[in-house]
């Protein structure tokens, strides 16, 4: 077992609490400000005087939602939920407010985020943080210096210019900055290594402890219920939907119950059988003793982040705090909390220090920040903070449970808990999330993510805090899962794959001369190339791609044609045909989308997008359960294989391996059937994302290698081959296809993103969002999706980049790349309404550099089923 360092009975900031177990190499410091220990403990007293006014007690054996975890996440749902009126709130912690994480944590905020919406959720907290002490009178020790990312080598400063046109859409301020401003802003540096810096005025830290004590001061105003110390001791999950929270003080029924319960969630989870992928990471900063030049100042320094040294920097009263993120060989987990659960009785304990593990990003930050040097470290604080593999919080209602919401998993909880209360709060009343986080859906993982996968990414996503963030990312460590498609042992070798949900899948294959691996860059790099002879291939011959992760559902019934006609926009497709179709929030977003084939009378299979599987799949086992549909429905993807064939001779190369009739009078596009190929089942759908003439074979798994091979020895004589999902994309582009999750998703109505075809406002059934879109369209729309070509040179549009038009930024990119058949960049934007018509000149951010761009009608490549059908019609199709 790790020794516990006990903590004092009033809960004392890091820059407080002296610490002598710090490295042979590091100062040491015995003594510390009398006055101010003492001033914090006055304060400590006076909110724990308040708190005790609390006492341990149910009060009430209902309530509509149960929050699990004090923290500073479940304090801030509490709060917003009773402040948007939610009667019957009520917060159950085990010990005391801000036990766990909240209390230690260094507090930085910062409106920076990389993620498009996670920036919202950034600037919320900071506008609430703003206010909150005059809402609540509660003192939340809130400090706005702004911060600066300093760049030291050329990348970075790419990497800055790519984060620049990401932010001209938003309306937090960001500026790219010289170094004479980097020097300006903050004299104490080392101006010898900094090219650029990336400053956000806005940002600064806050105590932990005063912000929770405000949030609680405040969910208690509006009418929530704070209990402690009261431990969840078991859940019960109740046939109509409910929850019976027991506790030793007596049992609660929820309608909801919330984790929120920071290290602590794995074990509330597997009281219902959930094993989520968290665990504790050992995080490790230092606080020094007053350092004259920082006393000297006449305004706090803004917070540092050294990127190359790998830690953050800020001011503490008149010294400096430090801390670093350790490379994943040196970074430590608890993992025994996984194994074992948390220690009882852990609470606001702290890690053992180690100064010797952090050495070198001491030394980094003395280069840097040469003050540091001469100063006395007082405290180091190692504590524990939860992380998900891929670093991200999980929020939201979870897969395959009624009812149970998490709030889990956040490496960042502080500046994430405002704006992620409010937007779980919105989620519950409203019944759909305010805009897309899907990046943060707990059902982004699956049975496939392993105690010993969740450990091995969470220490590569520690030890990469602070690499380079290129676009096309790709993490290997956990790699590959368990969740292999039947092809991978016979193509790893042959191409270079991505990560889809647990799955390996083909980004590009490899040709003898071709510069192998993955090589990142904001730049065009080594795939490029090989993309365009794989875009060659398909337009010009045939292709074979695996498309094994795609999230696949069998739907049956007595009300399997009812329920989907309520779920989706589209009309039901009739026996033997499949259709494209879109579930719809009950405000008119675009949920889902999905292609849907009726296989047999009732009987559907439902094909989404690899990142969207159980997202998806909670949506409609939601609906079926509260509609009372008499239809179930069964997750198969692990089950099945899918392979796609497509190009001008893919009829060709699968008719010589079947004796049916694959001709177009015989076989039309989007029609399915069962059918045989080399004496193989599949289920053929005639469809493709790359628009050319091609089928979708579902099989089993097992039956993956020989489908393949057979395909492939049956193409010899037209040259068949390989390619990814890079190529895959550029000839979906090409043709106009939207992508959901680009042009298409929670932030977007269909009308505005072009999918008027596929809704059908005047069928009989009342889909969810139809009286919504009615009401859109009536009004009229304010913005649309728009197609661009780009003149560009070395470098692509990748989505959301910022739109220009006479010098403003008035829309952004959602997805790019660069069209091997026209020979430049292509890109789908959204734009305002009056600056939408073909021909319009506007300009694309990339880089730094704005790029001429010009709308054009899509498609730029027409589909195979259209030129056919204006080859029949005599007419000359455009290719």
């Amino acid at each position: 077992m790790p020794k516990y360092k006990k903590q004092n009975k009033y809960p004392i900031p890091s820059s407080f609490i002296i610490d002598l177990s710090v490295g042979p190499r590091a100062h040491r410091l015995l003594t510390i400000s009398c006055c101010s220990f003492a001033l914090h403990i006055k304060m400590c007293k006076t909110h724990s005087e308040k708190d005790e006014a609390s006492s341990p007690s149910l009060g009430k054996d209902r309530a509509d939602t149960v929050i699990i975890g004090g923290g500073c996440v479940g304090v801030s749902l509490a709060y917003h939920l009773a402040k948007a009126g939610l009667k019957d709130v009520v917060l159950l912690e085990k010990s005391e407010l801000t036990a766990g994480s909240t209390w230690h944590a260094a507090g930085l905020t910062t409106y920076f985020h990389p993620g498009i919406n996670l920036k919202k959720i950034h600037s919320y907290s900071i506008k609430l943080y703003e206010k909150l002490e005059e809402e609540t009178g509660q003192p939340v020790g809130f400090h706005q210096p702004g911060s600066i990312r300093i760049a030291s080598t050329p990348t970075r400063v790419d990497e800055f210019k790519y984060q620049m046109t990401r932010a001209g859409w938003h309306p937090t301020e960001q500026y790219l900055i010289t170094p004479e401003k980097v020097q300006e802003l903050f004299p104490l540096l080392n101006m010898d290594k900094v090219l650029a810096g990336l400053y956000n005025p806005g940002d600064g830290h806050i105590d932990p402890y005063s912000l929770t004590m405000a949030l609680a001061a405040g969910a208690r105003k509006y009418g929530a219920q704070l209990n402690y110390p009261v431990q969840v001791t078991n859940l019960n999950s109740r046939s109509d939907g409910t929850w019976e929270v027991e506790t030793p003080l007596g049992i609660i029924q929820a309608k909801r119950i919330v984790n929120a319960a920071g290290f602590w969630a794995r074990d509330v989870g597997k009281m219902i059988g959930l094993q989520h992928p968290l665990i504790p990471v050992h995080h490790q900063y230092v606080v020094t003793s007053t350092i004259p030049e920082v006393k000297a100042l006449k305004t706090e320094l803004p917070v540092i982040r050294d990127l190359e040294g790998s830690y953050y920097l800020r001011q503490e009263r008149d010294g400096l705090l430090f801390g670093p993120y350790e490379s994943e060989e040196k970074m430590k987990l608890q993992e025994s909390w996984v194994t074992n659960g948390v220690p009882p009785g852990f609470g606001k304990e702290l890690f053992e220090s180690d100064l010797d593990r952090i050495m070198e990003h001491i030394e980094a930050a003395m280069e840097m920040v040469p003050v540091l040097r001469k100063a006395d470290i007082v405290n180091t604080i190692a504590g524990p903070i939860t992380y998900s593999p891929d670093i991200l919080p999980m929020v939201g209602p979870h897969q395959g449970v009624r009812n149970y919401w998490v709030a889990i998993g956040f490496g960042y909880g502080i500046i994430h808990a405002g704006g992620m209360g409010k937007y779980l709060s919105d989620w519950i009343l409203e019944g759909e999330p305010p805009f897309d986080l899907i990046e943060v859906d707990p059902n982004r993982y699956g049975k496939w993510t392993t105690t010993e996968y969740t450990a091995a990414k969470a220490r590569e996503s520690y030890g990469f805090n602070n690499i380079v963030g290129y676009p096309k990312e790709e993490r290997f460590a956990g790699r590959p899962t368990e969740r292999t498609s039947g092809l991978y042992d016979l193509l790893k070798s042959k191409c270079s794959m991505g990560f889809h949900a647990g799955w390996e899948q083909p980004h590009w294959f490899y040709k003898p001369g071709d510069e192998t691996g993955y090589k990142p860059s904001f730049r065009r790099t080594n795939w490029f190339d090989p993309v365009g002879r794989e875009y060659k291939q398909v337009m010009e011959k045939v292709g074979v791609i695996d498309l094994s992760p795609f999230g696949k559902f069998k739907v049956k019934g007595t009300d399997s044609v009812k329920l989907l006609d309520h779920l989706f926009a589209n009309v039901v497709p009739k026996v033997g045909s499949t259709n494209i179709s879109h579930m719809l929030t009950p405000t008119g977003k675009v949920y889902a989308e999905l292609t849907v084939s009726q296989l047999y009378p009732g009987e559907f299979m439902l094909v989404t997008g690899s990142g969207s599987e159980l997202h998806d799949l909670r949506w409609i086992e939601d609906k079926i359960t509260r509609g009372g549909y008499k239809a179930e429905i069964a997750n198969v993807t692990d089950e099945m294989g899918v392979l796609s064939v497509a190009g001008p001779y893919a009829r060709q190369v699968l008719q010589k391996l079947t004796n049916d009739d694959l001709s177009d009078a015989s076989f039309k596009f989007l029609q399915c059937r069962h059918l045989k190929l080399s004496n193989i089942a599949v289920t053929a759908i005639r469809i493709s994302y790359t628009g050319e003439l091609g089928w979708e074979l579902y099989h089993r798994k097992e039956d993956s290698v020989p489908l393949y091979n057979a395909i492939m020895e049956a193409g010899q004589k037209e040259g068949i081959d390989d390619f990814g999902t890079y190529a895959l994309n550029a000839l979906r582009l090409e043709k106009g296809f939207r992508a959901w999750g680009a042009e298409m998703n929670c932030d977007t109505n269909p009308l505005e993103a072009g999918l008027e075809y596929f809704v059908k406002l005047n069928k009989a059934a009342d889909f969810t969002g139809k009286q919504a879109l009615k009401q859109i369209k009536e009004k009229g729309l304010k913005r649309r999706l728009i197609y661009l070509t780009l003149e560009t040179d070395n470098v692509d549009p990748e989505g959301n980049e910022s739109v220009w038009h006479n010098g403003k930024v008035i829309g952004n990119t959602t997805s790019g790349c660069f069209s091997y058949g026209a020979q430049q960049s292509l890109a789908f934007a959204y734009v305002p309404i009056e600056l939408s018509k073909v021909g319009q000149k506007l300009e694309v951010e990339l880089l730094g550099k704005n790029y001429p761009a010009t709308i054009i009608q899509e498609p730029l490549v027409l589909t195979e089923p259209t030129r056919t059908r204006l080859q029949k019609k005599g007419e000359s199709p455009k290719i």
